[in-house]
């Protein structure tokens, strides 16, 4: 990589870094203030903001193409503005049904929700600026956003010792994210309020986009996690839990290279640049995929000083999770390339691989390692395909 695209990808990896920690760091006070009972409902809440996030990420991504292919930006942001009002629509006819079905607190539940449209905001807002390829503003934002969020939600852990507080601390914490975002942008682009022109703008951010690019992200969600579902039932409780335990090593090789789909992303979606982008992008998180392969054979004897002499049988095949998260980060440089060049059919390959992996799960997998293999297998046959199948599709629409 050239010296300021490596430098772009430093400053977001970092920033993506802070923000993961943020996440994480969240649950140590949850599960040391709040009893079993309501860690759970925590959890389970926790989860559903991250379905929630699916049409944030997706909407910074079409955002971002749009931004790149020279759409009007007002015009842009007005049909955003839909699809925010179309998800805080769903989010309100949600609320009740997940608390009954989940027996969460309505309350701690609304809250949880009101992140959805607060989240598109704030992802419509960083789709801008990663069109505009203005990633030192990006990378503080990304960590700017996940503090303010975090620190009202510890805030409110530890005034209620109730998942009830922690979620309205999200929420606020949210809402005053998607404030700070919003006047960011109107700071930088003060004649932002003129009437756009170019009204294919409108048709190019419809929801029907939006919402064609959402299932590749969810698609992505359910590739990266399902194994971990099946294990327990498939494995039993003791099998499951060492396979949980290797599923670090595969969530750091998938999340490491975040920053490099980010970068690359406008290059994605100029059609002469597209293909070399998404070469050069599979290139890089290639190798940070063997490095982390590489550092989970190095780094494995510290599993048993960190977790114990239980957790011995997994240790050795700690690189086989961090193959099956390097194979999953190709998958999502292809997905992202797949929205940027509006090739979102791509999705249906890694949704076939996932029914794939599920059937073989219940028909072969008698162990954590013999999960481990049918994933990290699955992962890197679906990032071949799917690659091979966007790249192909370049080319015939380039002839």
């Amino acid at each position: 990589m050239r010296r300021p695209t490596a430098r772009a990808v430093g400053s977001v990896a970092v920033a993506t870094v802070v923000a993961n920690v943020c996440s994480y760091l969240v649950h140590l006070p949850a599960g040391r203030w709040l009893a079993p009972s309501g860690y759970g409902e925590f959890a389970v809440l926790l989860q559903v903001i991250l379905l929630l996030s699916v049409p944030a990420v997706a909407v910074q991504s079409v955002i971002a193409r749009e931004v790149v292919r020279g759409r009007d930006l007002a015009a842009v942001l007005r049909a955003a503005m839909w699809t925010t009002l179309g998800v805080a629509a769903v989010s309100a006819c949600a609320v009740p049904i997940v608390a009954a079905v989940c027996a969460t607190d309505p309350v701690a539940t609304a809250a949880a929700f009101a992140c959805a449209p607060l989240l598109v905001v704030i992802s419509v807002v960083q789709g801008v600026y990663q069109g505009r390829q203005q990633f030192t503003q990006l990378a503080w934002m990304i960590a700017g956003v996940a503090l303010a969020r975090t620190v009202p939600a510890v805030v409110g852990l530890a005034a209620t010792r109730s998942a009830t507080g922690a979620f309205v601390g999200f929420a606020l914490g949210t809402l005053v994210a998607a404030l700070l975002t919003c006047a960011a942008l109107l700071r930088d682009d003060p004649h932002l309020r003129r009437s756009g022109r170019e009204t294919t703008s409108l048709t190019a951010t419809s929801p029907r986009v939006v919402l064609a690019a959402s299932q590749v992200q969810l698609v992505l969600v359910a590739l990266t996690s399902v194994d971990l579902l099946v294990s327990r039932p498939l494995l039993g409780e003791h099998e499951a839990g060492l396979y949980a335990l290797g599923t670090i090593a595969a969530k750091i090789a998938f999340w490491l290279p975040q920053a490099v789909g980010v970068v690359f992303f406008p290059r994605l979606a100029v059609a002469d640049r597209s293909r070399d982008g998404l070469r050069v992008a599979l290139g890089v998180v290639g190798v940070i995929g063997l490095v982390v392969v590489g550092a989970s054979v190095v780094g494995a004897p510290l599993v048993d000083l960190l977790f114990g002499d239980q957790y011995r049988p997994i240790t050795g095949w700690l690189w086989l999770f961090a193959l099956a998260g390097a194979a999953q980060a190709l998958v999502q440089v292809v997905a992202l390339a797949a929205i940027a060049t509006d090739r979102t059919w791509v999705g249906l390959i890694v949704w076939a691989a996932v029914a794939v992996e599920i059937v073989l799960a219940v028909w072969a997998a008698e162990s954590a390692v013999s999960l481990a293999v049918i994933s990290a297998g699955v992962s890197a046959a679906t990032a071949v395909v799917a690659a091979v199948a966007v790249t192909r599709s370049a080319a015939t629409v380039e002839v």
